[in-house]
């Protein structure tokens, strides 16, 4: 093993369409980078996940720190290509920021070589293909979702959860989604605290002080803690695109409460171009 060792930057990553589809796993993903960074003598400088998150934008949070702590690693590790881009612009600009940076790009089941014109060529055509794939596939499971999405609210399919996994506070149980016992009073203490006043950051504080994790087992942080204040699920809808279908777990929150903390969200956007407030429907809109 070398004196010094190159520092690698692990990143995986599933969306919600994959999870529901193709049952990509995270861990699996962490495990196989892992085994490549044992066989390469590459310490590992950081697991970067963005779990429920899709490959066709930058929009990724996990990303995004990878990227700005890019000082901090010599060398970017991905199980395939897609798993990090599935945009071939997006992917060919990240690889000219590598490059600038004189950083290295490795995907495990590729194999590729980006140190040379070459290899470079053939990530952008197997980028460009990728891309093609992706856009084709979502066409067609965007047709099969919103079928599934629209015939929800009959039975037999009323107890069908269109295949999510479910959030924080939340479990599947036969076919239906449930409360989870030990997690929502968790959820309802994050709305509560929020709507009293409390900024992310002290939440965040309070219950990592406490000893609370995600069902990762993770610290909580703004990113995962804006997804649950963002997630109608906890108001009693599981939204797929602009439909809204209800369920019938029990709630963490009145779609009412839900709403005010999505106005008061999108108060604290400083652009106003930006400010997209999605509320729910309540008693009063019936």
């Amino acid at each position: 093993m070398p004196d010094n060792p190159r520092r690698a930057a692990l990143y995986v990553r599933v969306s919600t369409d994959e999870q529901a589809a193709e049952g990509y796993s995270l861990d699996a993903q962490k495990s196989i980078l892992e085994d490549h960074c044992l066989a390469e003598g590459l310490d590992i400088a950081g697991v970067y996940e963005d779990d429920g998150y899709s490959g066709r934008n930058t929009n990724r949070p996990a990303y995004r720190r990878m990227m700005d702590e890019i000082d901090s690693w010599d060398v970017l590790v991905v199980l395939k290509m897609d798993r990090i881009h599935r945009n071939s612009r997006n992917f060919m600009s990240m690889m000219d920021e590598l490059e600038r940076n004189k950083k290295e790009f490795v995907s495990c089941y590729e194999a590729l070589d980006t140190s040379n014109a070459l290899g470079r060529f053939v990530v952008d055509m197997i980028q460009r293909m990728a891309q093609l794939e992706s856009e084709q596939i979502g066409e067609r499971t965007k047709m099969g979702m919103r079928e599934k999405a629209e015939n929800l609210g009959s039975e037999p399919s009323a107890k069908e959860t269109m295949g999510f996994t479910p959030p924080f506070g939340y479990r599947i149980s036969d076919g239906s989604l449930v409360a989870d016992p030990n997690e929502l009073p968790i959820v309802r203490e994050v709305f509560s605290s929020y709507l009293s006043g409390e900024t992310m950051d002290s939440i965040c504080y309070s219950l990592n002080r406490s000893g609370t994790l995600t069902r990762r087992g993770n610290p909580w942080n703004k990113y995962n803690l804006r997804n649950i204040l963002h997630n109608p699920v906890y108001a009693g809808y599981m939204r797929w695109e602009e439909l809204l279908i209800p369920h019938k777990a029990e709630l963490a929150v009145s779609p009412e409460d839900y709403n005010r903390v999505q106005e008061l969200m999108a108060s604290k956007v400083r652009d106003p171009s930006k400010r997209n407030v999605r509320l729910l429907p309540t008693v009063d809109d019936f």
